[in-house]
């Protein structure tokens, strides 16, 4: 029997539904069930062939067990290796690199000093930094946000250096991004499963949180949605998300992705309402199952996993170095 196992935190809808959703999908030996965690002892493997992580970001602990639970062949959605080691800014300069449309982005260091720093610890930090210059590349208005945040939690909208100054002075020691507005006339958010199914909901960010979902939108341009549906491909497939939301604002004509971090997207029926809800659990549930499917008990390709399999240290670093086809579902995540 392959068991697939959900860990979450205070959802209370979508993880009940996506198990019983798998279980009444009648596949031959898969089992699907919220998952429960005990004792962890290094290096021992987890019960489940396949857990969706909907609450490590929030857990340290729960991401440790995940960690470990790959070592020994668990397939995870998502990748706790990459989360762990991902962040919004790189996520930007990555999609400029890939060709998507990013609005003009900087990053800015800690307002306060990081707990157990000082002054000196910043000694390679330019000071004052140039402001007239950063200003002048982002333009306002602007969004000053963490740049490993989530939630809408700390962010700013910024339409002066004035302005930007004092909400800087409110970021404690967060590390910030500036970022440019987008005059966004259609938004966006799109859930993304497999690297393979994209789901484009229109989506009003101004809107009090359980209308942001716009049941009954306007038209939209064909040639948009479908470079929407392919930027959100690239992003997912270069990042290894096989569980993400990307967020497209949208001025003359053109989609910028102004946040694709989401590998744990709002999946509440509340919410997102019934069509969304219905798809995402749908989606998620197939993924699962093909996963475990799949799953043969061996870790996905990281560093380590080459030593486990016996590869010596030369072929280890010529499957580092080795390409990948972004335009191609992935196979396999990375660390």
């Amino acid at each position: 029997m392959k068991k697939i196992g959900v860990i979450f935190g205070m959802e209370s809808t979508f993880p009940p539904a996506l198990v019983d959703k798998i279980n009444s999908m009648g596949e031959p030996g898969i089992h699907a069930e919220l998952a429960s965690i005990g004792e962890v002892r290094m290096a021992e493997p987890s019960p489940y062939d396949v857990i969706v992580d909907r609450i490590s970001h929030d857990i340290p602990f729960y991401r440790g067990y995940l960690k470990n639970a790959a070592l020994s062949g668990t397939t995870i959605i998502n990748n706790p290796f990459w989360w762990s080691a991902d962040d919004k800014f790189f996520n930007f300069a990555l999609g400029t690199k890939l060709g998507v449309a990013i609005p003009k982005t900087v990053l800015l260091p800690h307002k306060q000093h990081p707990a157990g720093t000082t002054d000196q610890s910043m000694r390679n930090l330019q000071f004052p930094l140039p402001w007239e210059s950063i200003f002048s590349y982002v333009g306002f208005p602007a969004f000053l946000k963490p740049f490993d945040g989530g939630g809408w939690r700390d962010v700013y909208k910024v339409d002066s250096p004035e302005e930007f100054f004092h909400a800087y002075d409110q970021t404690r020691d967060l590390c910030m991004t500036l970022q440019r507005a987008v005059k966004f006339k259609e938004y966006f958010r799109c859930y993304v499963v497999g690297q393979e199914k994209v789901h484009i909901m229109h989506y009003d960010p101004s809107a009090p949180f359980h209308e942001r979902y716009v049941k009954n939108p306007p038209p939209v341009d064909a040639k948009l949605l479908q470079r929407v549906e392919r930027d959100a491909l690239i992003l997912c497939r270069a990042l290894g998300y096989d569980l993400n939301t990307v967020e497209f604002a949208c001025e003359g004509g053109i989609p910028y992705a102004i946040d694709f971090m989401n590998p744990a997207p709002d999946a509440d029926v509340n919410s997102v309402g019934q069509k969304n809800f219905d798809w995402i659990v749908n989606a998620v549930a197939e993924l699962a199952v093909r996963k475990a499917k799949e799953h043969a008990g061996q870790p996905y390709t990281y560093r380590w996993s080459t030593f486990l399999s016996g590869q010596s240290d030369e072929s280890a670093g010529a499957t580092q170095t080795s390409s990948t086809n972004i335009s191609e579902p992935k196979k396999k995540t990375r660390g």
